[in-house]
């Protein structure tokens, strides 16, 4: 089966086949590509087994990342907590995987990473390595009483009672000021993580290519911002993508408040689902506190495919913690100003 290469961003038929398709996401969308491509200077590519003449049947879409300090490989997709193959029949997967596999030889690649949000079966006889991480996504099709039912009593529902008698502001939008608030409190979040922020330019990039379907949500504590969320909606899904806050005013249950009022919203405009993304093994804290929603938790498990064992090496999680100790401890006794420029210099490189 003859297998072939587009460019999303320049085939008309890509967003009429993200709409079909059931599986699709907000990080397969062309926004999203386009704020990588602007940011960061990636290209994408999606493979397929569709003729040039006919609607596009199966995708898998990846970001060329070719990075002289991380290599060559391909990412599908940067910065996404999953990414699933839009691909629907064994045959078309094997026929694309065969195609890949001669890719990554033929072209040098040093691997193909994939982020199926469901276990994938790939044949391929490239080595093969993986790493797993929680996934939780809350369904909102349930009454919106039932769904403050579902609450944790003792910690999330009592933190949005304790906002709401605090008199927190609630705004949303995503103009300059808004932005503007939101990255200060990133910058903060990530100082306190003693982790580089991301540049500003990307987000500017996501606001610019999502349009309306971002919002950024602050909460507002005496007319001062002290939390914000960054809220992607696409198809039937809302994702919360980024958070951040000022944890002086933790105990006021700001980012609870922010959430409920995502919730609200999203019920509002009849999307199903509410997409927590990924989380790291190790953070159990954020497990707990995205269990506390209701969500339900499953397993993403990222796949690396190349040419040797070395190539597709993941950080077992003892080394992975060892590693960021160290990470953080460099970026402690760094200034602000010298961080903040690693954050715009290495994310490039990271994908």
């Amino acid at each position: 089966m003859l297998c072939r290469r587009i460019c999303p961003l320049n085939d008309p038929r890509w967003d009429e086949f993200l709409t079909r398709h059931p599986r699709s996401s907000l990080f397969h969308s062309s926004a999203w590509l386009r704020a990588l491509r602007e940011t960061y200077g990636y290209e994408a590519v999606a493979y397929t087994t569709s003729s040039a003449e006919s609607a596009i049947g199966n995708a898998i879409v990846f970001c060329r990342v070719e990075s002289w300090l991380t290599g060559r490989r391909l990412i599908s997709l940067p910065f996404a907590d999953h990414c699933e193959p839009l691909v629907d029949s064994a045959c078309d997967a094997d026929a694309l995987a065969k195609a890949l596999e001669c890719e990554v030889r033929d072209d040098g690649w040093d691997y193909m990473e994939i982020r199926p949000l469901r276990p994938l079966a790939f044949p391929t006889s490239l080595t093969h390595t993986t790493v797993t991480y929680s996934f939780h996504e809350l369904d909102l099709r349930p009454d919106l009483n039932l769904l403050f039912d579902n609450l944790h009593t003792s910690s999330t529902k009592r933190k949005i009672r304790r906002a709401e008698r605090e008199c927190l502001e609630y705004r949303e939008g995503s103009s300059g000021d808004f932005l503007a608030h939101f990255y200060r409190l990133l910058t903060l979040t990530r100082k306190r993580h003693k982790l580089p922020p991301q540049p500003k330019v990307w987000f500017e990039n996501l606001v610019d290519c999502f349009g309306r379907a971002l919002k950024i949500r602050l909460a507002l504590s005496s007319n001062r911002p002290v939390a914000a969320i960054m809220t992607i909606a696409y198809k039937n899904t809302l994702s919360y993508k980024y958070g951040a806050c000022d944890t002086r005013f933790n105990n006021l249950g700001c980012m609870h408040l922010l959430l409920w009022k995502a919730i609200q919203d999203a019920k509002q405009s009849g999307l199903c689902f509410l997409d927590f993304g990924r989380t790291d093994a190790g953070q159990e804290g954020l497990v707990t506190f995205k269990n506390r929603w209701g969500a339900s938790q499953s397993v993403l498990t990222y796949s690396r495919y190349g040419i040797s064992n070395r190539s597709t090496h993941f950080f077992d999680l003892s080394t992975r913690k060892w590693k960021s100790r160290a990470t953080k401890y460099l970026f402690s006794h760094l200034p602000s100003s010298v961080v903040s420029k690693i954050g715009q210099l290495f994310y490039r490189h990271a994908g």
